[in-house]
């Protein structure tokens, strides 16, 4: 039995958003259980939003609404740098998966930026249902 791939699967932002969200878990599983409902669940649900609207605005079926969804998992990558400096401030991670982490937001917010820019720009506002 085989199952359909859709087009934010495909996408290489979707794929490492995919693999920080799992990086980023279990970075969380360190930090103290006092902020389990606090830093722990904010930096997760921030993660966890990358790529989550990646898959949600591919279901819009105008580049402009799809575009919007892009913007909010930017959005999201940005919320997350916020937590991660949190993070690093309260020493509940080191410098190095700080600097290591940054990096690889930077990548995913370059990319999500790309698609952006390709999503405003591309002429064809309609795309065909699944």
């Amino acid at each position: 039995m085989s199952y359909h791939i859709y087009s934010f699967e495909k996408l290489e932002v979707y794929q490492l958003a995919r693999k920080f969200r799992v990086e980023i878990r279990e970075i969380v599983k360190g930090f103290p259980r006092e902020e389990q409902f606090e830093l722990t669940s904010q930096l997760k649900r921030a993660t966890d939003s990358i790529a989550t609207n990646l898959a949600e605005g591919s279901g819009r079926s105008s580049n402009l609404d799809q575009a919007h969804f892009t913007n909010i998992a930017c959005s999201s990558a940005l919320e997350t740098i916020d937590h991660l400096t949190t993070a690093l401030d309260l020493d509940f991670i080191s410098e190095e998966i700080y600097v290591s982490k940054r990096l690889k937001l930077d990548e995913i917010i370059n990319k999500l930026n790309a698609l952006y820019r390709f999503q405003l720009n591309n002429k064809n506002t309609l795309k065909k249902r699944f």
